[in-house]
């Protein structure tokens, strides 16, 4: 269903008990974000969390599209499957030759009722014009400081509208907004997005470029945001098609813009694309580390309108789970037709961990019919739209359940060999991947786990069982290098062989690993993986979010053969990477965590905000893993001097 307002959804929120009120005063700088990541890090995502004192004449709504329930609430779905389903049997109903002429008839009624759904432009003002500023001021608003180390108060949920110069067609996407004072803030859109091309394209005609914000409205809104949509395609059209109503707009007050007319809160305002850059950031991000300072436009607010009784969206990020990735479980879903249809025929499913922060990891299972499918798939989906920044790809067969990460990686583990199915390519990453020798560039590697055709299998690959017959007294006295060790695995036969290294070993990694393998003890070891001293050895899930966070597959992965075993070990260099160690010359940025003065804060007024069960901070679990205050844990080479 559309919801007319933001007020409408967080009633819906209400009657379906997903939503917490908090009455009393809570300080929009660190304590509002300190206590949404307690929430939004509870299993299956915890409440939404209506701040309703600010300081400030607008409450502040967070966690919102922060869990499975809320999602399909916000759709008007049951389960999000059932949008990919309904295009399924569209497209087919439309493209299958055994159907009747008034089948099919049917169907294209159905398609023509989309159009109905496109956004439209309507005259006069709309609810989120009720309230005109034409001084703005942007201090009336309750924008987040979200972190200790961030480089000041970010908006963090704002709905960026831009237009192409040239041909008109509006783009609407997400990038994070950095306040410099009451009428400027930062626009950190990153180069591969469209609003960072469209500033391009103004630069070249030497003009200013026409900016609207808007906060709230309909949650579907928020979310096209996100989506990873083909350029010159409307994010509003995708809004229109899930809402099954059209997206009505009505233009700017101070520039040539549209914006949705029942959004809560919209700032208007223009890039000077002729204006120097500004040096942005730092923040903490979605990847649970700071995104480091960098060259960013200004823009330049020239009118702040709302709704009277308009709320104030935010979004936390940090380190996962958070509520960013439920809106990308959002993607999984909805994506899932349109990839299979226009780049993989063969895809049945697909899943985006919530340990990869989207972009770091996808599961696909595909119906292989032929060899080397596998490879094949990897290869297409690696040139397509936003999965070119995917960092590690991993294909299975149809029958395996690619939800249950267990059973999943029991029979990966089970179906890999390491010398023959795995692809390492180089491309385009992420900006915010920090792992990478170069900025935004960097390897990626594709684990074909599919069971293998005669073709695919070499005759000289030959695998070992692995038999546990470790004695680790023996074995930690011959390896005082190893500081911990995740036993779990290996007693469940499971050849996976994960350890922490000692501070002072750091620089031999790779060295250490190979010597590991080659132990008679580790024949049969697919799998060993070396981590920081600080590191929670026995916590899985911060295992894979490390490894997919810290490495660069072609500098951190080697596969080392034994005498006589071709198959051969993966070992990976998981740890942070240094200068000194590593002649890794960019910066390494430090660990999303709250300090401890606002951690007790929250503490001790936890009773007041809320009658729920006391919820420990999660940034106790991972102080360890920070290196210091700041944004940057090891400044490295460029940053020596």
């Amino acid at each position: 269903m559309p919801y007319n307002s933001l007020n409408e959804f967080v009633e819906k929120l209400e009657q379906a008990n997903e939503l917490i009120r908090i009455s009393s005063f809570v300080n929009p700088e660190l304590e509002i974000a300190e206590i949404t990541d307690r929430f939004s890090k509870q299993l299956g995502g915890g409440k939404a969390l209506l701040f309703e004192n600010t300081g400030l004449a607008f409450p502040v709504l967070t966690n919102t599209l922060g869990s499975y329930k809320r999602i399909c609430l916000a759709f008007g779905m049951d389960k999000l499957d059932d949008f990919g389903r309904d295009l399924d049997i569209l497209i087919k109903g439309v493209t299958s030759e055994k159907k009747s002429f008034f089948a099919k008839f049917n169907v294209l009624m159905s398609v023509s009722e989309v159009g109905s759904w496109m956004p439209k432009l309507v005259s006069g003002r709309g609810k989120c014009q009720e309230v005109v500023n034409i001084t703005p001021d942007l201090s009336i608003l309750p924008i987040l400081k979200c972190w200790p180390a961030d480089g000041g108060k970010f908006i963090t949920l704002p709905l960026v509208h831009t237009k192409d110069p040239i041909t008109g067609i509006r783009n609407v996407g997400m990038y994070r907004m950095q306040v410099l004072d009451n009428v400027t803030t930062g626009m950190h859109w990153h180069r591969h997005k469209t609003g960072a091309r469209h500033y391009e394209e103004y630069k070249k005609l030497g003009l200013k470029m026409p900016v609207a914000i808007a906060l709230g409205g309909d949650p579907i809104y928020t979310y096209v945001a996100t989506a990873p949509l083909p350029n010159q395609i409307d994010e509003y059209i995708l809004a229109g098609i899930i809402r099954k109503k059209k997206v009505e707009l009505v233009k700017c007050i101070t520039q040539d813009i549209e914006v949705p007319k029942d959004a809560d809160i919209i700032i208007e305002g223009y890039v000077d694309t002729t204006e120097d850059l500004f040096w942005e950031g730092p923040f903490g991000d979605h990847t649970g580390f700071y995104s480091l300072e960098d060259w960013y436009p200004k823009f330049h607010v020239t009118c702040i309108t709302h709704r009277r009784n308009a709320i104030y969206p935010a979004t936390i990020v940090g380190i996962p789970p958070q509520e960013d990735a439920w809106i990308a479980k959002a993607t999984e879903r909805l994506f899932l037709v349109p990839m299979k249809l226009s780049l993989a025929p063969e895809l049945i499913d697909i899943d985006l961990p919530t340990a990869g922060v989207a972009h770091n990891f996808a599961i696909l299972k595909i119906e292989k019919r032929y060899p080397g499918q596998g490879l094949k798939v990897i290869s297409s989906l690696w040139g397509a739209g936003q999965m070119m920044f995917n960092k590690v790809m991993l294909i299975v067969d149809e029958e395996v359940d690619i939800h249950d990460y267990n059973s999943l990686f029991r029979n990966v583990i089970g179906n890999l060999r390491i010398s023959e199915d795995l692809l390492f390519g180089r491309g385009p990453l992420d900006v915010l991947d920090h792992s990478s020798n170069k900025f935004a560039f960097g390897s990626k590697l594709g684990i074909d786990a599919t069971k293998k055709f005669p073709e695919e299998i070499s005759s000289t690959c030959k695998t070992d069982s692995f038999v546990n017959t470790i004695d680790w007294a023996s074995f930690l006295l011959k390896h005082p290098e190893i500081k911990g060790v995740n036993k779990t695995l290996l007693d469940q036969h499971i050849p996976v062989f994960l350890f922490t290294v000692k501070d002072e070993f750091k620089k031999e990694v790779c060295s250490i690993s190979e010597q590991i393998s080659r132990e008679a003890e580790l024949i049969g070891v697919k799998l060993i993986a070396c981590f920081d001293s600080v590191i929670d050895i026995s916590d899985l899930y911060v295992i894979c979010w490390q490894i997919l966070s810290n490495i660069d597959p072609e500098r951190d992965c080697k596969i080392i053969f034994r005498d006589g075993n071709l198959a051969g070990s993966l070992c990976v260099d998981a740890t942070s990477k240094t200068f000194e160690y590593h002649c890794f010359t960019r910066p390494w940025p430090n660990i999303v965590v709250s300090d401890q003065e606002t951690i007790n804060n929250v503490d001790s007024k936890w009773d007041s905000y809320f009658s729920e069960k006391f919820i420990k901070s999660p940034s106790l679990n991972y102080q360890a893993l920070s290196k210091g205050n700041g944004a940057i844990a090891s400044k490295n080479l460029e940053h020596k001097g």
